[in-house]
């Protein structure tokens, strides 16, 4: 039997955090709340900080005001101080030094970004995850730097789109030979990579760093090709690591690759009573019959954090969690959206084509359609989703468009 008078805990004040709290609270549950945060700064929205706050004088958006969260919710806030340790058979998570008991909870940490390996120590070399990485980068733009971005992935890809906003020179240094090859494949990728180049980036790809140049502040990046470009200020976006690191210990299993949560479908970890969401959840997505997958979007976020709560409370039926992941980016002016994954059996242009200014791809496995890419096509991209959540067919995709696919 649970303990009623422990609270329901969730360690990450994020969105996937913040999500679970307020689904705890949609659903009937009445009992003391504690919502943890590693950073000072109430849950706020990260996708923008390599967006719309990198523009002057822009303010992070807060999702909820303290009042709200303490009075109208009823959470215990405890901001500041990072997770520790959890203690499944003692139900407790250790925050600042404090043991704090819980019935249910939810692992919502994150990610941390991936560092340059063997990258030394320098002023003006950045990754961006927190607000404070992106008010210095802010800074940094706003002062004109020279600027080499590594890694063209999402986050990437939007900052060196703020700095050319801003008309700084940018240089954009990817290991693979076309941007986004994982999340959209090489033709695609391809397409991508024009974007850059039409907007006056420097785009290096196929190459690597292979040292930082400078003293105290960087100077200069030395690529793998021997190429050296000056640098005011170089911003790492190689990836992503789940923040997890706290959990050696606890039991919970981890994946061995990454360090991810293992969850099962209903997002629940091997421990009792503990489940996670967003960046750090690894769960089998029944939908697209993926055995093993991980999402680091704000869609999937939202909705792996309220599935948690509802299932760690018992808060009605115990469902699965299924998802045709979503997400969008802003490159150049540019609104990129993708639904579902990169299924390598076809990728079709449905509408437009890859070298103009919009298009449509979507993306085959076996007899079903897997997922879809749009550039500058915003109406479209859910009618796609909508088709993957459903399970359609290959021919139900080719045919929502039939005229253009004719």
């Amino acid at each position: 039997m649970l303990p009623m008078s422990a609270p329901f805990v969730v360690i990450g004040a994020s969105l996937a955090g913040l999500r679970a709290v307020e689904a705890a609270r949609n659903y009937g549950y009445d009992g003391p709340i504690t919502l943890i945060g590693a950073e000072p700064h109430l849950p706020y929205d990260r996708p923008p900080l390599s967006k719309a706050f990198l523009e002057p004088g822009a303010e992070a958006v807060v999702f909820r005001e303290e009042q709200h969260l303490r009075d109208d919710l009823g959470v215990d806030l405890r901001l500041g101080a990072p997770a520790t340790s959890l203690d499944p058979d003692a139900r407790t998570v250790t925050v600042g030094g404090e043991a704090l008991g819980y019935r249910a909870a939810v692992i919502a940490t994150g990610s941390t970004p991936v560092p340059l390996p063997g990258a030394p120590a320098l002023r003006g070399v950045h990754t961006l995850r927190t607000l404070d990485d992106a008010r210095a980068i802010r800074d940094a733009l706003h002062a004109g730097a020279r600027i080499v971005v590594v890694g063209a992935g999402f986050i990437g890809s939007e900052i060196a789109s703020a700095a050319r906003r801003y008309g700084n020179p940018v240089t954009v240094v990817e290991a693979a030979p076309v941007p986004l090859v994982r999340a959209a494949g090489p033709l695609v990728g391809a397409a991508l990579a024009r974007l850059h180049e039409r907007a006056g980036t420097d785009l290096r790809l196929g190459t690597s760093v292979a040292a930082l140049r400078g003293s105290d502040t960087v100077e200069a990046v030395e690529l793998s090709d021997g190429s050296v470009i000056d640098a005011d200020l170089v911003v790492v976006g190689i990836g992503s690591r789940p923040a997890t690191g706290w959990l050696a210990g606890s039991g919970v299993a981890l994946d061995p690759g990454d360090g991810g949560v293992r969850c099962d479908e209903y997002l629940a970890t091997s421990v009792p009573d503990v489940y996670a969401a967003g960046d750090v959840a690894h769960w089998p997505n029944q939908l697209l019959d993926v055995p093993v997958m991980r999402l680091e979007n704000w869609t999937g976020a939202a909705e792996q954090g309220a599935a948690a709560a509802r299932n760690a409370l018992g808060l009605g039926e115990r469902t699965p969690y299924a998802t045709a992941p979503y997400v969008w980016s802003d490159w150049y002016d540019h609104r990129l959206q993708f639904v579902g994954h990169p299924a390598p059996d076809e990728v079709r242009v449905v509408l437009g084509d890859l070298d103009g200014p919009r298009f449509v791809a979507i993306y085959r496995s076996g007899e079903r359609i897997a997922g879809a890419v749009t550039l500058n096509e915003p109406g479209k991209v859910m009618k796609y989703r909508r088709l993957i959540a459903r399970r359609a067919g290959w021919q139900d995709a080719i045919d929502l468009f039939p005229a253009l696919t004719a």
